[in-house]
């Protein structure tokens, strides 16, 4: 009798031992399978523009953007005054995802023939679970081409060869989403200019960008920006960079319409040469409108 006890004992012993592998078994199989997805907030900018600078938001990939933008603005005392505004300064534009983290883009401006291209790169993503990166972080790098001189930073490059028209732009644009309507971004930026025709005038520019984004409701957000400059021009009164405007969001189409004193749209030349302060005395307000159409190649992923 002593002897089945034991027995009985032991077999229990053994089949819990049994029970507990083939449990881990089981366990491990299934955190294969389903692992714990990070879960990264979405859409801290509706678009790759806060305005009229860049966002941490890339094309995913194989997603086209066609953009265009325009500026419009009136000059005091202009002989030759035209019906909407004095002068038009647009920038046709693409951008293609090549990657989910990585877009390249292009554009030429008609103002003072600026042809520009650019790469973005997100490198950190914030994690809406609270596990991960409490911000978003892209890596931006263009660089630009002015063919032609311009009123009234005429005199401020050389233009003697090629490299002397050339500019280069860094950007880290660093963004958090902090409620579903309220999204802020910090952006430090390196600018250099190849050349100088002027000693005084510093050939690599700092400076700090802040934007932020409220969602007003449906598809309508206001949205701001200003850049300070370090180390402005010194042959030159120049100002900040500062806009204010609306995203108006329409399934694969964005508009936005901003006030702003810069006249510019490429990098180097808004943040760094804007002739103008931002008030309403003639010449100094700038009307501004984007429209973005997004285009998705791979179809396949976009009925994913």
């Amino acid at each position: 009798m002593k002897n089945n006890v034991h027995f009985i004992i032991y077999f229990f012993i053994l089949m819990g031992f049994s029970n507990s592998v083939k449990s881990q078994g089981l366990l491990d199989t299934l955190e294969k399978e389903y692992p714990d997805t990070p879960q990264y907030e979405i859409a801290t900018f509706k678009a790759t523009r806060i305005s009229i600078g860049h966002s941490i938001e890339n094309r995913k990939k194989g997603v086209l953007e066609i953009k265009a933008m325009n500026r419009f603005w009136n000059i005091p005392n202009f002989e030759g005054q035209r019906f909407v505004a004095d002068k038009i300064n647009a920038r046709l534009a693409l951008e293609y995802g090549i990657s989910d983290r990585l877009t390249f883009g292009s554009g030429v401006s008609t103002l003072d023939g600026i042809f520009d291209g650019f790469l973005k790169y997100k490198l950190l993503r914030q994690r809406s679970d609270k596990k991960g990166s409490p911000i978003s972080m892209t890596l931006f790098q263009n660089g630009s081409y002015r063919s032609r001189r311009n009123r009234p930073f005429t005199d401020i490059n050389r233009f003697e060869d090629f490299t002397d028209q050339l500019a280069f732009t860094s950007q880290v644009l660093i963004a958090r989403k902090f409620t579903p309507q309220f999204s802020m971004q910090l952006s430090p930026t390196y600018i250099h200019r190849s050349s100088s025709s002027f000693d005084e005038d510093p050939n690599n520019h700092f400076a700090i960008g802040i934007g932020g984004r409220y969602k007003l409701g449906g598809h309508v957000s206001i949205v701001s920006e200003y850049y300070y400059v370090l180390n402005p021009l010194k042959s030159i009164d120049t100002y900040d960079a500062f806009a204010l405007g609306v995203n108006w969001e329409l399934s694969d189409v964005m508009l936005q319409f901003q006030l702003t004193n810069t006249r510019g749209m490429v990098e180097d030349n808004f943040i760094t040469q804007t002739p103008n302060n931002f008030n309403f005395k003639d010449g100094n307000f700038v009307f501004g409108f984007n429209a973005t159409f997004v285009l998705h190649l791979n179809q396949k992923r976009k009925q994913k």
